[in-house]
């Protein structure tokens, strides 16, 4: 675009009214006719290539829980816009810090995905990156990684490279000290971090309304002495725009910025145990629905005919393949031994620990 949405400089003065960022409405069409130059037609097809790719992999990866072939899951469906878009606005050399519905974002930033599925059933080498993959593993802590995105980026400054550092919580995120100390500090550094508030409308069961009395979660940065935005979290167009006028803003040494996309989880918080039909109704949850992403992004990409269905099934076709390959991958992995879990409890094994391992090894050896 050649005229920006966003004047992030006047955003800290902000904290009586929040307004959204929009780009498409529900029925996938501009807003604004010169929004229509937001991506060439060729990135607008790949945003939507991995849009769909996500929600391809959120479908098969409950299938893979509910089969015992997969641990530990979040859901993400509904979130495609809000999680996509923003990380398709980040270069690959950004550090990325994720929580654990973050997965999607971790893979397109360059983990294999079988990485992914390992760090999934708890095997060490889920949490084994390269040295030059700019990423840590998904953090469980909730709000932890806004401690931890502080510090990356504030080493980001001192070393002086065109480089952000950004990470995702949800809602109940910003309800945990961790979320008040990171933005904080990063501000009172002006480290360049983009800190992304996923607002899905829920922490696990408490809705958003029982957790603060602030109208917006994104007001909450004015606190912190730093931007702060509000987004429609289900118009991918309007999450990009904001994502990559927030890294412009961060990289010309402004300090970070907080962004708040109002998206909405169609599943559970985890496939371990949640059962959202028991604080949300179907009512409630039917706009959200008529909003959904991918139905949007379709409604616009078909308009400008830059869409098929052909060409989507091709996708998904892909997309199964590429998790039946990565799942294969992860089940021919030598299975833990509870001799290694011990010792990769600490680098320096107390004595207690180096007796124990010893013992379950002279068991497994047997």
């Amino acid at each position: 675009m050649s005229q920006k949405m966003i004047d992030f400089s006047t955003l800290t003065q902000q904290a009586d009214e929040f307004k959204t960022v929009k780009v498409l409405d529900p029925d996938g069409k501009l807003l604004q006719k010169d929004f229509d130059d937001i991506l060439p037609d060729e990135e607008l097809q790949e945003l939507f290539h991995q849009m769909i790719w996500s929600r391809t992999l959120d479908d098969r990866s409950t299938k893979l829980n509910r089969q015992g072939r997969l641990g530990f899951y979040a859901p993400t469906a509904g979130e495609e816009a809000s999680q996509i878009a923003s990380n398709f606005a980040m270069k690959k050399t950004d550090f990325l810090l994720p929580a654990y519905r973050d997965v999607p974002q971790l893979v397109l930033h360059g983990l294999p995905l079988y990485k992914a599925f390992l760090w999934s059933i708890g095997h060490v080498e889920g949490n084994k990156y390269p040295q030059d993959f700019s990423a840590l593993p998904p953090q469980i802590i909730i709000g932890a990684q806004y401690v931890q995105t502080a510090g990356v980026a504030l080493g980001i400054k001192l070393k002086g490279e065109n480089q952000v550092a950004f990470t995702y919580t949800g809602d109940g995120g910003t309800s945990q000290g961790d979320f008040y100390e990171g933005i904080n500090f990063a501000g009172a550094f002006k480290a360049p971090a983009i800190f992304v508030v996923q607002n899905n409308g829920f922490a696990i069961s408490v809705p958003r309304s029982k957790q603060t009395a602030a109208k917006t979660l994104a007001q909450k940065a004015v606190a912190a002495g730093i931007p702060g935005i509000q987004v429609d979290g289900m118009d991918a167009l309007a999450v990009y725009e904001t994502m990559k006028e927030a890294r412009e803003y961060v990289t010309a040494s402004n300090g970070p910025v907080l962004i708040e996309t109002l998206t909405y989880r169609y599943g559970p918080h985890t496939l371990s145990g949640d059962d959202p039909k028991r604080y949300r109704t179907k009512e409630s949850g039917e706009p959200w629905h008529h909003k959904d992403p991918l139905i949007r992004m379709r409604k616009y990409l078909t308009a400008k005919g830059l869409w098929s269905q052909a060409q989507e099934d091709q996708w998904v076709a892909a997309a199964k393949a590429e998790i039946n390959e990565a799942i294969d991958q992860v089940e021919k992995m030598p299975k833990q031994k509870i001799s290694e879990y011990l010792k990769n409890t600490f680098v320096d094994l107390p004595n207690s620990l180096q007796q124990a391992a010893a013992e379950y090894e002279e068991k497994e050896a047997h």
